[in-house]
């Protein structure tokens, strides 16, 4: 038996022997609180920019201009996108767009310029956008190996706060959650950014859907 089998043996036989009483855990978290349109915007906009994310607000009529403006900045030339990303939003788009596969190696994802998403859900009060594997999101791996990450938030999926956020997702699906570009901190805490997913973050936000 080794180190390790033995200290999980002990610590199962002492919960076999310790009591267990009931718990009943406190959940009396906010819930229910709103903001109109153009607060939420503001307050979700400034938690953003404090993130170092690139923030754009568009209508969902400028969209493929929006992007595409976008990617043509960043020099962007061959991008990836989840096989259900509504392809309009790339029709003003001249470069090369692949379609990301549970088969293509994450390697090759290293490869492309930026990555284009939709979102699930975002949240005001901590300026959090979170993704949940669906047919316009794609896999976590889509997002995080790419260097470059534009998602595109609706401005109705933007939730005040945390509880309301969580209320709106579907517990079993995978979830991201993204606050700003990826960074840490070094041993003398300088910021280095890119470390655990993508160093650039352009958040476009559709004020009208």
């Amino acid at each position: 038996m080794t180190a390790g089998e033995t200290v999980l043996g002990r610590v199962r036989d002492a919960l076999a022997l310790a009591p267990q009483p009931a718990v009943t855990v406190e959940r009396a978290y906010r819930r229910g609180r709103t903001l109109p349109d153009h607060e939420r915007l503001e307050l979700f906009v400034d938690r953003l920019v404090d993130y170092k994310a690139q923030v754009r607000t568009c209508t969902a009529s400028e969209t493929a201009a929006a992007l595409a403006d976008v990617l043509a900045g960043l020099g962007a030339r061959r991008i990836g996108v989840p096989a259900g990303l509504d392809r309009s939003w790339l029709s003003d788009w001249d470069g090369t767009v692949e379609e990301d596969r549970a088969d293509v190696p994450v390697p090759r994802l290293e490869a492309l310029d930026a990555v284009v998403t939709a979102s699930a859900v975002s949240c005001v009060e901590s300026g959090t956008i979170f993704l949940d594997g669906s047919a316009g999101q794609g896999r976590r791996a889509l997002s995080l190996v790419p260097d470059v990450h534009l998602c595109v938030v609706d401005l109705s999926s933007v939730a005040a706060g945390v509880p309301e956020a969580l209320a709106r997702l579907v517990p079993e699906r995978p979830t991201t959650l993204i606050s700003g570009p990826s960074a840490t901190s070094d041993i003398e805490l300088g910021r280095v950014e890119g470390v655990h997913g993508p160093r650039t973050l352009v958040v476009i936000i559709r004020t009208d859907v």
